[in-house]
């Protein structure tokens, strides 16, 4: 009976159709895929990877924001001749080293189960050979590459899940500007260069993630997000597997779409009643290469795992990003920092993939101790050597069945209740070095 049921239940979600509102929208089921994935890679890659400088937002802080960055300004013309235009550097973006093969390696290493390309940021520039950006976009220009194609293909060679960021908004293009000064009464931009792209890209590439952006200055209604969103649920080629964020309209921001991501580097705090991802950047100053980071503006690595471990023990995902450089290579110091948290994952990842927000996400006790779950097993994880081999858990409830384990060590460990109705103190082995400085006790046979 309960497999009749839990297929009668899929049957009817499989044959549900999706109307154009938020109601409707809003009650799709997340594909399960995404939250069992946890971990992906963001990759911020395009024109803006050539001037390097500033953030991926360089165009617009030097030629858009009134006044304009005098930081911008000054770099320009100091290093540029005068009549120098931002397309001028897209023939600086030749892509001559870039091998989607190596990308996909380090990807893969890093541990992560998906990984989301910007197919277009706010520059307009696409990164495939976009039939509405004629002439500003990676087949035309640049590379002569087909970047969002080559890349999906080296990703899913790897059995990893391909997604692509794409902005609504173009800060320069004419027919959003005509729109933008009717107050967005208008829809000449998004009948005539957005949704046709739109279409066109997840017919072509079929990515399992939209991560949309740029819907800030305008309503959905503007943007027709619920239109789009329906019929991707509806008809598209992934309608089963597309998983969505929330950022399709002024407003939306943790409210509605698929999964939350509320802001940049958004933390909770406590855990949310909604799926949601924090995106993060290996470079603090900027999502975008830039040629002058130094090393303290950029995540170490025991960091990027502390918060990678908060994000999951509060029921999110975690998206981290890097910027290639305009030749197509991955900056060696991002690559160092993806293999570090691999090689953590391959020790931890049991108690991180798949794995479920326990009844107590956190707890201070002897040390700050965050949990996961996943089955019958409660995981615990250190996030800082404890000065003396004894560490103290107060919220597990022990039993006679009670057996705990360090992961990346298969022997028991000796611990003893602290009061009758729950804790325990458990007397670790000698830790071994790890660069991440987070390690993790399984519990098995504890409430």
């Amino acid at each position: 009976m309960l497999t009749l049921a839990t297929l009668v239940f899929f049957a009817s979600h499989a044959a549900a159709r999706y109307t154009a509102d938020w109601t409707s929208l809003d009650s799709r089921p997340l594909p399960t895929w995404y939250d069992e994935a946890k971990v992906g890679i963001f990759v911020h890659w395009g024109v803006f990877s050539v001037p390097a400088f500033e953030s991926e937002w360089f165009w617009w802080r030097w030629q858009g924001q009134q006044p304009p960055e005098q930081i911008c300004v000054d770099y320009m013309k100091k290093n540029y001749p005068p009549d120098f235009t931002y397309p001028d550097f897209a023939p600086g973006f030749h892509a001559q080293f870039f091998n989607p093969g190596d990308w996909a390696d380090i990807f893969k290493a890093s541990g992560a189960k998906y990984v989301v390309l910007t197919a277009k940021h706010h520059e307009g520039f696409t990164n495939w050979g976009s039939p509405f950006s004629w002439n500003w976009n990676s087949v035309d220009t640049g590379p002569l590459r087909d970047l969002v194609a080559e890349l999906g293909e080296a990703v899913r060679n790897r059995s990893l899940h391909y997604g692509l960021y794409n902005s609504l908004y173009e800060w320069f293009n004419p027919l959003y500007l005509i729109d933008k000064k009717n107050g967005f009464k208008s829809q000449q931009y998004v009948t005539n260069k957005l949704l046709p792209e739109l279409f066109k890209m997840v017919v072509r590439y079929k990515p399992e993630l939209i991560w949309s952006d740029g819907d800030w200055e305008a309503p959905d209604s503007y943007w027709n997000s619920t239109q789009f969103l329906a019929w991707l649920y509806n008809d598209s080629p992934v309608k089963d597997t597309i998983v969505t964020n929330d950022r399709w309209g002024a407003g939306c921001y943790c409210k509605h779409g698929g999964y939350y991501n509320c802001e940049d580097k958004y933390t909770p705090g406590q855990l949310p009643k909604h799926k949601w991802e924090k995106c993060q950047s290996v470079d603090k100053q900027s999502w975008g290469y830039r040629r002058n980071m130094k090393t303290s503006e950029l995540m170490d690595l025991p960091t990027i795992i502390k918060d990678l471990v908060e994000t999951v023990a509060l029921g999110g995902n975690y998206l981290l990003n890097v910027g290639p450089t305009p030749d197509g290579m991955i900056p060696v110091v991002f690559e160092e920092r993806l293999r570090g948290i691999g090689a953590w994952l391959d020790v931890n990842g049991e108690a991180i993939y798949a794995s479920k927000p326990w009844r107590i996400q956190r707890e201070n006790a002897s040390l700050p101790v965050w949990y996961t779950s996943k089955g019958k097993s409660v995981y615990a994880f250190i996030t800082a050597k404890p000065s003396k081999p004894l560490v103290e858990l107060l919220e597990p409830k022990t039993s006679t069945a009670t057996k705990v384990t360090i992961l990346g060590n298969t022997n028991p460990l000796s611990w003893a209740p602290v009061r009758p109705n729950g804790g325990l103190v458990v007397l670790l082995p000698e830790l071994p070095q790890s660069p991440s400085q987070v390690w993790t006790i399984k519990l098995d046979g504890v409430q």
